[in-house]
């Protein structure tokens, strides 16, 4: 298409167009899986030229895939291999428009760097609580198309609960101006949230209002070890009576995860004796100064001791280790981000990102692996999520006596039993990873007939040329 690439040049200028060699680094996903070709990869610097672009793309019936930190485990943000695909790099909106401290919102582009923005609400007084291992590569645009989840969504909820109004580039290059700072509107359908989760596959969210909170006075971490899954969810109720709202965090975590972490990088030190099944990581963050008069982190402190003498007087956990300072409970947190990096290091992987009920989590996670053991001796499960909204990232990898070779054998198998265990516990396939094109099989496969039908109605009318990153979530 050398008249589309000449438009583009034109457009957006021959620096902000990239092919061949330039264009190769965003032509593969993070974990290397997919690779496509593309016939060119652009940088759009304002909302106006995004819709430019797909204006083009829709006149030339190019498909457009949007990309922003390329930080997916599922291959959303990758183009086919027909080459004929533009993909629209979102990098260069990456403005702060405003905050506004007395509706607390801050309106960020798509391009915002998720820790740069957390970084802006923090300069302001307030907090932007979503938070997750990428944090520091992804960006808002794609968490927003993925509707990112994180280690807070147990008190702050899913990306898409924490927007109020999105800014679109539509599949035709319009631009929906919906960046609404309104927690409450009623008035007509709510579009967006139909764009927040859809993965660029109806159109390219270019800007966001999104919810601030206040910043806690104090915080409190803990890292408790357990005999089981069921005693975790135990402690999972006890930590919401007492604390409540006040409760942010609470990460489970396999020993086997653990155990992989500390041999993958040795310098990272577990702060309670190894070889506990289960770890638990709760976080609590206290909006007062200690309530009673006292220093708000010695409250938080002391809530956490009474939190978890109760739990070891009631055979919940076997042993716990408070984070006596603000480095100590980042190294906690740095263990559990580091799971995904020890497993990528140790070699190939089945990942599956699901949720289950949290009172079947426990059957699901027994009966589960029992099973896939007994199908597939050469597999070995590795598991660690956010137990306090169901969702944990599945993931089997090879024993030392199999190789990465014989679990890729086994891949489709084992995706497949998985999920038809998830399907048999009530749960989904994905919590909140996405489809894009690693999944699309199993979502045909397991999501109900009708649900499949009225979503193929949506993108129709929204995407009607089919431009808008066709191979993801539908095929």
């Amino acid at each position: 298409m050398p008249v589309l690439l000449d438009a583009l040049q034109a457009l957006l200028g021959q620096y902000h167009v990239l092919t061949g060699a330039d264009a190769a680094p965003y032509l593969t996903d993070w974990r290397k899986l997919y690779r496509g070709s593309a016939l060119a990869v652009v940088r759009p610097g304002s909302t106006e030229e995004v819709a430019a672009v797909v204006r083009l793309c829709a006149r030339h019936g190019a498909p457009v895939v949007p990309q922003g930190g390329n930080t997916g485990q599922c291959g959303g943000a990758t183009p086919d291999a027909s080459g004929r695909a533009v993909v629209v790099l979102l990098g260069r909106l990456d403005r702060v428009r405003e905050i506004d401290t007395a509706n607390d919102t801050i309106t960020v582009e798509a391009g915002c760097v998720l820790q740069a923005v957390q970084a802006a609400a923090h300069a302001a007084g307030r907090l932007f609580p979503l938070s997750l291992g990428a944090e520091g590569s992804c960006m808002i645009g794609g968490n927003l198309a993925s509707n990112a989840g994180g280690t807070q969504v147990l008190r702050y909820g899913n990306a898409r609960e924490l927007a109020l109004g999105i800014e679109v580039v539509t599949a035709e290059g319009e631009i929906w101006h919906g960046l609404r700072g309104l927690r409450k509107d009623n008035a007509g359908y709510d579009l967006r949230d139909l764009y927040i989760g859809s993965e660029g596959t109806l159109g390219i969210i270019t800007a966001a209002t999104l919810k601030l909170f206040p910043l806690p006075a104090a915080q409190g971490t803990a890292l408790a070890a357990t005999d089981s899954i069921a005693a975790a969810v135990a402690l999972l109720a006890r930590s919401r009576a007492r604390a409540g709202a006040a409760l942010t965090g609470f990460e489970l975590m396999s020993g086997d995860a653990l155990e992989l972490v500390t041999r993958v990088f040795p310098r990272q030190r577990l702060p309670l004796p190894a070889g506990a099944p289960w770890y638990v990581l709760l976080e609590t963050s206290d909006s007062d100064e200690g309530g009673d008069g006292g220093d708000g982190g010695e409250h938080a402190r002391g809530r956490l001791e009474r939190l978890l003498g109760e739990a070891l007087d009631a055979g919940e956990i076997g042993d716990a280790a408070i984070a006596g300072s603000l480095a100590q409970a980042d190294a906690f947190w740095h263990l559990r981000e580091s799971i995904t990096l020890a497993l990528a290091e140790h070699g190939k992987c089945v990942k599956h990102d699901i949720s289950v009920p949290t009172s079947r989590i426990a059957g699901f996670v027994e009966e589960t692996g029992a099973r896939l053991r007994e199908r597939h001796p050469g597999a070995r499960c590795v598991t660690f999520g956010h137990l306090g909204d169901g969702n944990l990232h599945y993931n089997v990898i090879r024993t030392a006596a199999s190789s990465d070779a014989e679990l890729l054998a086994s891949a489709d198998g084992i995706l497949r039993f998985v999920h038809d265990s998830v399907r048999r516990h009530a749960g989904s396939i994905s919590a909140e990873q996405g489809i894009g094109q690693a999944r699309v099989d199993e979502l045909v496969r397991c999501k109900d007939p009708l649900e499949l039908a009225l979503m193929r109605r949506v993108k129709q009318a929204l995407d009607p040329l089919g431009i808008m990153n066709p191979g993801k979530v539908f095929g």
